[in-house]
């Protein structure tokens, strides 16, 4: 399965590639380590045993020493440095997959769904993190402004992030039942727009864009962008706040043992006789 000529290309893999093999050789991020040991945890809370398991393109080591002794430990899969998003999955092959915050640098995000989905063994699950929602609505205002006041025009320099309701439609399109989609807001408080900065760049999540501009950014639209993200997002105490929305999806391959919703017109009492019945209070 290659790209599909319709999906558009956003990412530079092979870029975004080069700077999470570099942000792997630092610590570990507090971002990643926060979303490995949240999907432990709820992992932990699924009342079910599995025995085959992959870690899909999670930067870094993955999440296997996140999940020692809970489960068997997952294949992980490297993320791609090319457009090519094909998994090297047999189908029916897994009984669970997992993810962490990957799935945001996609190109195409429903065609990877979908071979997840041809992946998983009926009743096999998906438990994955994303970045999505409002995740650097501050440091994309502040750049915005910096720039269209500083340069006259606007580039591309944080990643356009997927909704909650978007994903929520993008597993039922990919043939998953039972889906459930959550966000977690983190908001994350910096001395300055530089420390944000530079944690992006530990995260090897600095601007991988194909549209990004080429040309070295003008020392004065930094210092610009710095003073209107102080002046527009600081706290009493003047700290910088920098909010990361975490996405999390879950969906099931159909399996006949699942519950199934109840068909239309199938309900044996009327909301309007129950009305009727419930006592007033006068």
């Amino acid at each position: 399965m290659t790209q599909p000529a319709s999906a558009p290309i956003l990412f530079d893999r092979r870029l975004l590639a080069l700077r999470q093999q570099r942000a792997a050789r630092a610590p570990e991020t507090f971002l990643l380590e926060r979303v490995a040991e949240d999907l432990a945890d709820r992992l932990a809370a699924v009342n079910r045993s599995f025995t085959d398991a992959a870690d899909v393109w999670t930067p870094g080591v993955g999440l296997a020493p996140h999940l020692i002794g809970r489960i068997a430990q997952p294949l992980h899969l490297a993320p791609p440095d090319t457009a090519d998003e094909t998994l090297s999955l047999a189908p029916q092959s897994l009984d669970l997959v997992l993810s962490a915050l990957a799935f945001q640098f996609v190109n195409d995000l429903p065609g990877l769904l979908v071979q997840i989905r041809r992946a998983l063994r009926p009743d096999g699950l998906l438990l994955a993190a994303m970045i999505g929602g409002d995740t650097l609505t501050e440091l994309r205002q502040s750049f915005a402004a910096a720039e269209a006041e500083c340069e006259g025009g606007v580039s591309p320099r944080v990643a356009p992030f997927a909704d909650l309701r978007d994903v929520g439609g993008l597993l039922q399109r990919a043939g998953f039942a039972l889906p459930v989609t959550d966000v977690d807001r983190v908001v994350v408080r910096y001395a300055s727009a530089f420390g944000l900065m530079q944690d992006l760049r530990r995260m090897g999540a600095a601007n991988s864009l194909v549209e990004r501009r080429r040309t070295p950014l003008r020392r004065a639209t930094l210092l610009r962008m710095a003073e209107i993200y102080a002046e527009r997002f600081a706290d009493p105490d003047g700290r910088l706040r920098a909010t990361f929305d975490i996405i999390w999806i879950s969906g099931w391959a159909p399996h006949d043992s699942q519950q199934k919703p109840l068909k239309p017109g199938s309900a044996t009492a009327s909301l309007e006789a129950a009305v009727r019945r419930a006592p007033r209070e006068e």
